[in-house]
């Protein structure tokens, strides 16, 4: 008769449960793969594939964690634990998205595109015309340059950097996810001072002519100059966006190595 005790069932179960909770928790908060678009079922299945495949490469638990009861409160620490951690990896590639988008407000604004704002059903929230470009180039150059695979190494790593102990929350004492939001604001000024800086000298352009010939409706011609001259710029600008793109998400990614 095959019998087992509770010490030998956990042995099983532990290795695979934290590992596959903190990946699950990544691909809750990451962008392109943690979107509404992806089944539910999906994520859990990579969530677990990424488990599975890691043991090799994972640090073996220490016998204090492994004889943790599931239902203990040690458990449901550690169960938060992962959970942080892996939120807070997939909001530091939230952040380098969120710059970029940024980035296109603010671009958007100086050429005059935020009149044309609509509801994003994948963030749920409103946003305008040139902000949903920039964030659906950055997706599709987040894929380009293997950043799903970054994610993953880097979500392997933080099982060495951060292991799983009896002290569930020094992560965030440590990393203080919450200053990452500055990255937002200087990466995003950073993207889009190009443009910004040639559509300052537009205005300025249009100023003068507004003095010289005061007969010209400035307002007539202006929309369609600047609104021109942006586009022109955009299409001269984006193949420099990977270089901050790739930057900013590998200055971010370090943390958890």
């Amino acid at each position: 008769m095959l019998t087992f005790t509770e010490a030998q069932v956990l042995a099983w179960i532990t290795p695979l449960l934290w590992p596959f909770l903190r990946a699950l928790a990544l691909f809750t908060a990451l962008p392109v793969l943690g979107t509404r678009v992806v089944p539910a079922r999906v994520r859990i299945g990579l969530a677990a594939l990424i488990a599975l495949a890691a043991q090799p490469s994972l640090p073996e638990l220490p016998a204090a964690v492994s004889a943790i009861a599931l239902d203990s409160p040690l458990a449901l620490l550690l169960v938060l634990q992962q959970v942080v951690i892996g939120l807070s990896l997939g909001f530091a590639v939230r952040v380098v998205f969120a710059a970029v988008e940024f980035a296109g407000e603010i671009i958007g604004l100086q050429m005059g595109l935020n009149f044309a704002g609509f509801f994003d059903p994948l963030s749920a929230s409103t946003a305008t015309a040139a902000s949903r470009f920039f964030g659906a180039i950055v997706a599709w150059l987040f894929i380009v340059i293997n950043g799903h695979l970054l994610v993953v190494a880097a979500l392997v790593q933080t099982y060495t950097a951060f292991p799983i102990g009896a002290e569930p929350f020094a992560f965030v004492r440590e990393m203080q996810p919450h200053r990452w939001g500055a990255e937002i604001f200087s990466m995003g000024l950073w993207i889009a001072l190009p443009m910004l800086t040639m559509l300052l000298f537009v205005n300025i352009a249009l100023g003068a002519i507004s003095r010289v010939a005061p007969q010209i409706n400035i307002f007539a011609i202006g929309f369609p100059v600047t609104l021109g001259l942006g586009l022109l710029g955009l299409l001269l600008t984006l193949p420099m966006l990977a270089q901050p793109f790739t930057m900013t998400l590998e200055r971010l990614l370090e943390h958890f190595r």
